[in-house]
Formats: C-alpha cells, sequence, structure tokens
C-alpha cells in the first residue's frame, strides 16, 4: 500500500456451489482478521482478466477459465494504521486444474516469496457476520450478481 496512491485491483471468488475462495488477513493494529478473494495489482497497459491469469500463475502457478466479469467495486479503507484506496474489478472464474476447483485450503506465493493460506469457505459465514469479507460492499456485489444466495 503507498500512500495518495489509488491502486486498481482485480480478484476472483472462484464460486462453487455456496462458497468462495479467500485468503486470511490479518490487521495488526485493529486486531482483526478478514478474508479476501484471491487477485492483484493490474499493471499499466494490462486488462483486468490479463492481469488476473497472471496473478494466478504467479501466485497458484495454475491457469484459469470461463472468466465473468462481476461488477467494480471502490474500497476505502483502513489498514495497518494506513488509508488505503483502491478501485477494485470483481470476477467469477474457474482453474484449469481441477484441484484448486475443489481443495478446502492450500497455500499460494506472494511476489515476495511469503507463503499465504487460501481456503473455501461458506457465503454464509459471511453473511451472517461470523467471518468479515473484503472489500467491505463485497458481500452486496455477488448477492446482485445471485452468487451469495443459496
Amino acid at each position: 500500500m503507498r500512500e495518495g496512491i489509488i491502486r486498481p485491483l482485480v480478484i476472483s471468488v472462484f464460486q462453487q456451489e455456496d462458497t468462495i475462495l479467500v485468503a486470511e488477513g490479518y490487521d495488526p493494529v485493529k486486531k482483526d482478521h478478514f478474508y479476501r478473494p484471491i487477485g492483484g495489482g493490474i499493471e499499466f497497459g494490462e486488462s483486468s482478466e490479463e492481469a488476473l491469469i497472471r496473478e494466478m500463475k504467479e501466485e497458484l502457478d495454475t491457469g484459469i477459465t470461463a472468466l465473468a466479469y462481476l461488477g467494480t467495486l471502490e474500497n476505502i479503507f483502513s489498514f495497518n494504521g494506513m488509508i488505503g484506496h483502491e478501485i477494485v474489478r470483481v470476477y467469477d472464474a474457474s482453474f484449469t486444474e481441477n484441484f484448486f476447483n475443489k481443495a478446502s485450503i492450500f497455500e499460494g506465493i506472494e511476489d515476495n516469496g511469503e507463503l499465504f493460506k487460501v481456503m473455501r469457505l461458506p457465503i454464509q459465514a459471511f453473511r451472517s457476520g461470523e467471518l468479515r469479507l473484503v472489500p467491505e460492499n463485497l458481500l452486496d456485489l455477488l448477492e446482485m450478481n445471485d452468487i451469495s444466495h443459496e
């Protein structure tokens, strides 16, 4: 996160039945866990679809298919005591390797070499408030696209 910069991002929920795929995050200042669909930054000259395909290759070493655009969110938030601002393109997609479509938990790797945990969680856990999904208005977007309904 760079101060004073609006960051363009792309994420995908990779919906399977009543679940979505998310990575767990933690804000040490707020002492708060949150969950966010996986994806990453859109580079200059790259479409959001190209960025999502590239990010999945980099982070999971796999391909994706059946990209379906769900909408765009503006996300202004605080993390680790700093204000962030993102424009987030949201997709649903499927992995070309069935392992990633069926696995309930696995690891990805960030650009800096850090591993992160990816898990498939029920949408109901976010709808009930048991777990917090970010960006904050993502659940509304999923409901508008009829993804979060049972």
